[in-house]
């Protein structure tokens, strides 16, 4: 059930988008790890208001709410007018809630999925984003916000241990805190014979306070893709590396749709550092659909040891994975619904569903 409406005040328009759905057969395809009882527990949905001009001089408010079956988002964020070779800046407050998986996860039915840990993160963040002018190919944004990062248990209790006993935060109390210094470069290019992308982000934790995380983490990702006649090839590798602070949740998870195809979400491993390799291939059946076959890889390169507690060790998880298969593409003006089977290393097989793209409703 979805609804736009506009609004008109003085003479500012503003946007509402409301799209609630309530999915009964959710649970059915995931394992439940919590009370369901509550009809608002299987609501799904999703909550906009734009407001372009809210002091008369063109700054722009964004108020957004998403709600899944287990986490949820709220960001608020509010940008000044400012000239286009000038820096445009963005102030926002976020909160988060979701379920950490990717680390703290169980991997179940040889490694193709991941159960509920028992730990979840509440984080609040606060900052400014500075985004320069496009120059050429490349675009570059910087930020610096402050974080408050709090594990609680799925019955919303503060805790600071997993279930084996072994701290979730750095800090050893019930919350970590920090300033993050961030800085994104991109590079992307697009012909009609393929396309190039490259991004890299650098995160800086300061000492504003001794006992706040400080770390140096780094990540990148490059892309190539290239057209043989009907066919386009996509390659892509992601890597990234972190020093310094660290708590658990922070470690690279490798596994899951997105990362390693036929692993659950973080189930190959969680690391200080992570390397992983896509490669699709992908040839038009007709006009509205495209067939693929696709070859993921991943790796902690041996730095699961480095992670406090080794939550990667403890769940048996190998490490190394890789998952092969091939799946379906449609496209409608609805939307893009991707069909994926996967294969993993143990030949325990996967079928994913995806849906982007979504029209709005009117």
């Amino acid at each position: 059930m979805g609804a736009q409406k506009s609004i008109h005040a003085g003479r500012a328009k503003i946007d509402v988008n409301v799209d609630f759905t309530h999915k009964l057969c959710t649970s059915l395809m995931f394992p439940t790890f919590r009370d369901t009882s509550s009809p608002l527990s299987l609501v799904i949905g999703s909550l906009c208001i734009k407001h372009p001009n809210l002091f008369g001089g063109s700054e722009k408010l964004d108020v957004s709410w998403d709600k899944g079956l287990y986490d949820s988002n709220v960001l608020v964020a509010f940008r000044r007018p400012r000239p286009e070779w000038r820096p445009q800046q963005c102030f926002f407050i976020q909160h988060s809630l979701s379920p950490e998986i990717g680390v703290h996860g169980t991997p179940v039915d040889n490694f193709s999925r991941s159960g509920s840990g028992g730990v979840n993160l509440s984080k609040l963040a606060l900052g400014l984003d500075l985004s320069e002018p496009a120059s050429s190919k490349w675009s570059s944004t910087t930020s610096i916000k402050f974080e408050h990062v709090r594990p609680i248990n799925d019955d919303g209790r503060a805790i600071t241990r997993d279930l084996d006993g072994f701290p979730i935060t750095c800090s050893g109390n019930t919350h970590d805190s920090m300033v993050v210094l961030k800085q994104e470069s991109r590079f992307a290019k697009a012909t009609d014979q393929g396309l190039s992308h490259f991004s890299m982000q650098i995160e800086q934790g300061i000492p504003v306070v001794s006992k706040w995380l400080i770390f140096n983490r780094f990540k990148f990702v490059a892309s190539k893709g290239v057209r043989f006649g009907p066919a386009f090839l996509l390659a892509s590798l992601t890597g990234g590396s972190i020093v310094g602070d660290m708590a658990p949740y922070q470690a690279f998870a490798i596994g899951g749709l997105g990362s390693v195809r036929g692993y659950g979400e973080g189930a190959v491993g969680s690391g200080r550092s992570c390397l992983v390799a896509n490669t699709e291939l992908a040839l038009p059946l007709n006009k509205m659909t495209e067939g693929t076959i696709f070859l993921d890889c991943g790796t902690d390169l041996g730095s699961s040891c480095l992670v406090p507690g080794n939550p990667s060790m403890r769940q048996g998880k190998p490490g190394f994975g890789y998952g092969f298969g091939y799946g379906l593409r449609f496209k409608s003006p609805l939307g893009h619904l991707q069909v994926d089977y996967a294969i993993n290393a143990f030949n325990q097989k996967t079928l994913y569903f995806g849906v982007t793209n979504l029209a709005s409703s009117t």
